[in-house]
């Protein structure tokens, strides 16, 4: 049985079948699964003469593949959801129009990865999101971003489940009523042109290119201050929207590194930089950004040229001007050539989210994800109105949830979004286009998917059915997505009827704390926190943990969720001053070394996992099912902090 059988041979069970962050398999299985990846590519170009061929495309082979699952973009907002659903059993097929993953946050672009803990510490998205990160700061601590790069394509070829396809890109889809039945890609460095059946779609192309195809309803630019009532809100509606950026990355030499710009290189005064000071120059700049009063999509060529003209302005403004004779030894080492979008088409859902919800925390019955970067917009103008600030920034009073009715298109049945498009206003748009909430949001959308699949019902179904929606919350909460307001009340998870004992307890870190359904402390108004976790000294001894049953439990998993810092930022980051407080490696308060045991019925205790060198936050252990009195887990090293430190503790038969 290879692994896909094996995996597909499983009911859908509402959490994840591949323990999270172990997806390197034992080295006697690793030929098997080097195979299974070689298998995948192999049926993207068939073998033997070309049959099917397009009639309006004679030189390109037509290939024909059907799958559960269609995820159109590459960005964090689709790889969360193709993840997601394939870790739910769901065959993904995943389509980026360019070589490299990850969107705004791949070497192309470089745009360090923000969201709700930019402005809210201590809410650090959790989930898969969060592996990433984890991942990425362990094993590139020289912050390379060619090596997020290869992470992220890491992630998605080592999922069985999902069929990758980078170089294409979505040019048409075909409806049937109001579903989408297949769409078109093609790849050009291959000479394919694919046909692509699934059951449900997403679109995370952020220009909303699939829904666009499909006929779903679009808005773009930004509505009138009478729309919603929005006070952020323009007077008058308009089709304008926030600008693109390009980025440019430098670096210190021993000697002075001249510079001259190109002819076409915009002339850059002090006078346009007078609300944009530059301070210093080895990442540059946010505030570079054009295009808002344009066409953001067909423009693309006018925008790539007016970024670079003023990034190589100002550039030479540095170098030559003399205002910053310190600039001498530095030199250009990257600049972007993509142009980094922030606004464009936005797909209209069953709800749309608006700046009262974001003010009011977005309390709804159907929450699936958080935001709570600030209310950010831009002048549409960009660089070109030197006169405006080149942001304003609303916060908003706490992080805010993201309604499941806002993810799905309230016109195509079978039709998720996730990124920058989903439904909202302009207003409230300037908030959740960041990237790590729009992972947040793909990780919901991948996880519905999968729901809908197994149950056959369509996102809005999922809605109306109060039980399964509540399931699918719980389901993302076993996932570690995070949703405020929201704990563990799964009824599956045996640990919840277990009373709790440990070796030690540091207050007000208690152990019971594991089992109140909460995953993380929460910063409170005066500093201080709302503590949700156990900790135990870890000097003298193996501090451990014990979940006792009123009677034997038939126990095949066990999950535990540990701390790795919620209360700092982790990005990968060009820039010197954002990387002052970030820990390029394991967090220090992470349990890297630890030993899961069962104490049976004869009183004996049994070893069920021993795990050395973890740097993750989640972390699910399977075995052949063992009839438990007591499940333990003993912390035997953490990576450098003196306390040991457990979030959640949970148990599955």
């Amino acid at each position: 049985m290879t692994r896909r059988e094996l995996l597909h041979g499983f009911p859908f069970t509402g959490y994840s079948l591949i323990v999270l962050a172990e997806r390197i398999p034992p080295a006697e299985q690793q030929p098997a699964f080097v195979e299974d990846i070689r298998a995948r590519l192999d049926a993207l170009s068939p073998a033997g003469k070309p049959t099917g061929q397009l009639a309006s495309e004679p030189n390109m082979r037509l290939v024909e593949l059907e799958t559960d699952f269609l995820v159109a973009g590459g960005g964090l907002a689709g790889i969360c959801a193709a993840i997601a659903a394939a870790r739910h059993g769901a065959r993904v097929v995943l389509l980026q129009d360019r070589s490299r993953l990850g969107g705004n946050s791949s070497s192309e672009v470089r745009m360090h990865v923000l969201g709700a803990d930019s402005r809210h510490r201590g809410w650090r998205e959790g989930g898969i999101l969060e592996e990433l990160r984890l991942a990425d700061a362990a094993g590139n601590p020289q912050r390379c971003w060619e090596l997020w790069d290869l992470l992220l394509y890491d992630k998605l070829v080592s999922e069985p489940n999902i069929v990758l396809l980078l170089d294409t890109t979505l040019y048409a889809a075909r409806k049937e009523g109001d579903r989408i039945r297949e769409v078109m890609a093609r790849c050009d460095r291959s000479e394919q042109i694919y046909r692509i059946r699934a059951k449900m779609f997403c679109d995370a192309t952020g220009d909303s290119r699939l829904a666009l195809e499909a006929g779903a309803l679009l808005r773009a630019g930004r509505e009138a201050r009478s729309e919603f009532g929005e006070s952020l809100a323009p007077e008058k509606a308009d089709e304008e929207t926030l600008g693109s950026s390009l980025l440019f990355t430098a670096r210190q030499h021993d000697r002075p590194m001249p510079f001259r710009p190109p002819a076409w290189a915009r002339k850059v005064t002090r006078e346009h930089l007078r609300l944009r000071p530059v301070r210093s120059w080895e990442y540059g700049y946010w505030w570079i950004s054009w295009g808002g009063n344009r066409d953001i999509i067909r423009d693309h060529e006018r925008l790539r040229f007016e970024l670079l003209s003023i990034v190589m302005g100002v550039w030479d403004y540095i170098k030559n001007s003399g205002d910053h004779p310190s600039s001498a030894n530095w030199a250009l080492d990257w600049v972007g050539m993509i142009p980094g979008k922030r606004g464009s088409r936005r797909v209209v859902g069953e709800y749309i989210l608006t700046q009262h919800d974001l003010m009011k925390g977005g309390q709804f019955e159907d929450a699936v994800a958080i935001g709570g970067w600030p209310m950010d917009d831009h002048p549409p103008g960009g660089f070109d109105r030197c006169d405006l600030p080149p942001n304003v920034a609303v916060p908003t009073p706490g992080v805010y949830n993201i309604p499941l009715r806002a993810l799905y298109s309230r016109n195509i049945a079978n039709l998720f979004m996730a990124g920058r498009n989903i439904s909202c206003s302009h207003v409230a748009f300037t908030s959740t286009r960041v990237m790590a909430t729009c992972a947040a949001v793909g990780q919901a959308v991948g996880t519905a998917a999968a729901f809908c699949l197994e149950g056959g019902i369509t996102p809005a179904q999922l809605y109306r059915d109060k039980a399964a929606l509540r399931r699918f919350q719980q389901t993302l909460l076993r996932d570690d997505q995070t949703i405020r307001g929201v704990v563990n009340e799964d009824p599956d998870d045996l640990a919840r009827a277990s009373q709790v004992r440990a070796s030690a307890e540091q207050p007000p870190a208690r152990a019971v704390n594991v089992l109140d359904g909460h995953t993380r402390d929460y910063p409170l108004p005066d500093g201080g926190k709302e503590v949700h976790h156990w900790a135990a000294p870890m000097e003298g001894g193996e501090p451990w943990i014990e979940l006792v049953f009123p009677r034997p439990q038939r126990i095949a998993m066990v999950q535990i969720t540990f701390d790795t810092g919620f209360q700092r930022m982790l990005t990968l980051s060009a820039q010197a001053s954002l990387n002052r407080n970030i820990i390029r490696g394991p967090q220090p308060e992470t349990v890297r070394d630890y030993v899961v045991e069962a104490r049976l019925a004869d009183g004996h205790w049994q070893e069920l996992a021993a795990i050395h060198g973890n740097f993750y936050r989640l972390r699910r252990h399977s075995f052949p099912p063992v009839e438990a009195q007591a499940v333990r887990v003993r912390i035997k090293a953490t990576n450098g902090d003196p306390l040991a430190r457990v979030f959640e503790i949970r148990c599955y038969g």
